[in-house]
């Protein structure tokens, strides 16, 4: 999943992100073979959000590795939504906090980046705002994933090895895998 297209994050970087203390993993990564219900516990946080939000929103999307069927996973929902600005949170924090929704990475002078866990449902809903640089590659890469099974196999070994080994955070190991995402939103770029 396109998590970054910024260099790979320093401890000090994830820590400074962090809404608290950064947890960390200290352990390989558990990675779960694709699940069907993946697509359900999507719809089931959409329509929650959409509930929450109404028109706040611009752009909801099921993302990332749980929105590609055939693809393992970490079982997290990835969901990205857009809302007018995402630097004013007092449009969209306290609806989202008072149904649950906890706020655990703020990056500002990134992409206006904001991420949320859910209150029953392992996700991490990205907040972004219109003509961010994400959205492109988020949907880029899935569309790219879910139609072209050669792009499937190479990113899911490169998972396979990364997961593997034993990462601190597990943004170290969302960073390891950003060459090769790279290189799939490239190819899906220039096939447009």
């Amino acid at each position: 999943m396109p998590e970054t297209s910024q260099p790979a994050m320093t401890d000090e970087q994830i820590q400074a992100a962090s809404v608290g203390e950064a947890p960390q993993l200290n352990s390989t990564v558990t990675l779960a073979e694709y699940d069907p219900e993946w697509p359900k516990l999507y719809q089931r946080e959409a329509e929650r959000i959409r509930g929450l939000l109404g028109d706040r929103i611009v752009l909801l999307e099921h993302v990332g590795s749980t929105s590609v069927p055939g693809l393992a996973a970490k079982p997290v929902i990835d969901i990205l939504l857009e809302v007018p600005d995402s630097d004013d949170e007092d449009v969209y924090l306290p609806a989202l906090e008072a149904a649950g929704y906890r706020l655990v990475i703020r990056e500002p002078d990134w992409e206006k980046h904001r991420l949320f866990k859910g209150p029953d449902t392992n996700i991490n809903l990205h907040v972004h705002s219109p003509g961010n640089g994400q959205t492109e590659r988020f949907l880029l890469f899935r569309d790219r994933m879910r139609t072209h099974p050669e792009e499937l196999a190479l990113y899911l070994g490169k998972k396979r090895e990364l997961a593997a080994r034993t990462w601190r955070y597990v943004q170290n190991y969302a960073d390891a895998k950003g060459e090769v995402i790279e290189e799939i939103v490239t190819r899906a770029r220039a096939a447009r």
